[in-house]
């Protein structure tokens, strides 16, 4: 942090801008991040413009860390973590309260949810009820704005804050009842591994590399964009399950690598259909070839994008056409 700070104080100086001129919001994306953020606040003091949530980032976040522990599995991330759950509640209520404390605003996370454009009114005020209960949750635990990726959520959300606040922030909640302790952001939700969300994992994870190959850092898929954090969250947590080798909450079969490989045969034949040339073909087959190396490592690559970067197949992916990654893939 120190080494921040003292960059941030050259670029000033260069800029030839007074001390203060720049300031950055800090997404505390790492679970360990969490244990300091008054010490984060304090390095950076006349720079610093607060502290953000990040749901997917956190929560890759302790697979990173403590993955190889079977008492830190992540259950499913889609029916069971969400910020409802405690050590997800505790990392927003704490983040608050730290950020008041120290007149600093507090953010909450992106919401990722795409408003339908050409469905009837039914879908798409049931896609805004869901973004605004989700978002009271943040309001209420007193947070001082979020993001939105949909530019049509705008007005819905800055109406959501004029009814539900006093002011253009919240920095007089100092929410004074939150008590967070060590336990409280180490306590795992419970919940299993449902067929759905290991496939809805594995799909984010090869269109995200898929997408990557080609220059971009978010898709959209099933009426929300996806980018690295989710990306991050989808291959920790298949990365995770087959290391534990964990049962499916039905008992029907082990996450391994035998599951793995079959489910993303069948995304393939799936996905294929959708390719509109022969080159996004092996662009794909790349993608899941892709996938599966990373989460079959045995040791946690820490990052997607920099293991992403410095792998071999996408080097040669930019610099030439490759061959077909059916015939190198370990599919």
């Amino acid at each position: 942090m120190q080494q921040v700070c003292e960059v941030s104080r050259v670029v000033l100086v260069q800029l030839g801008l007074p001390a203060g001129s720049i300031k950055a919001t800090v997404l505390i994306e790492n679970v360990l991040a969490a244990f300091e953020m008054d010490e984060i606040l304090f390095e950076l003091r006349e720079h610093s413009a607060g502290l953000n949530c990040g749901i997917w980032d956190y929560s890759a976040s302790f697979v990173n860390k403590f993955g190889h522990r079977r008492a830190f599995l992540l259950p499913d991330r889609s029916k069971y973590v969400n910020m409802e759950k405690h050590f997800l509640r505790s990392y927003m209520d704490l983040l608050v309260k730290t950020c008041h404390r120290r007149g600093a605003l507090a953010t909450g996370g992106m919401a990722a949810a795409l408003l339908p454009q050409d469905l009837p009114s039914g879908p798409r005020e049931d896609v805004l009820a869901a973004v605004k209960r989700w978002k009271m949750l943040e309001i209420r635990a007193g947070v001082d704005g979020f993001m939105v990726y949909d530019l049509d959520l705008v007005g819905p959300m800055q109406e959501l804050f004029q009814i539900h606040t006093a002011g253009g922030n919240q920095l007089y909640v100092l929410r004074e009842d939150v008590c967070v302790a060590a336990e409280d952001l180490l306590c795992m939700p419970a919940g299993g591994v449902t067929l759905y969300g290991l496939k809805h994992n594995i799909s984010v994870g090869i269109l995200f590399i898929n997408a990557w190959l080609s220059g971009k850092g978010h898709f959209f898929y099933r009426g929300q964009v996806e980018d690295s954090a989710t990306a991050e969250i989808s291959r920790s947590q298949v990365w995770q399950w087959i290391r534990h080798q964990t049962w499916l909450e039905d008992g029907s079969r082990v996450v391994n690598r035998r599951l793995v490989t079959e489910l993303i045969q069948e995304l393939l034949v799936e996905l294929r259909a959708e390719c509109q040339s022969v080159r996004s073909e092996q662009r794909l087959d790349t993608a899941a070839a892709m996938f599966l190396e990373v989460v079959l490592q045995r040791n946690f690559p820490e990052f997607l994008t920099s293991y992403l970067n410095q792998d071999h197949t996408f080097l040669s992916w930019q610099s030439s056409e490759p061959e077909s990654a059916l015939q190198r893939s370990k599919l």
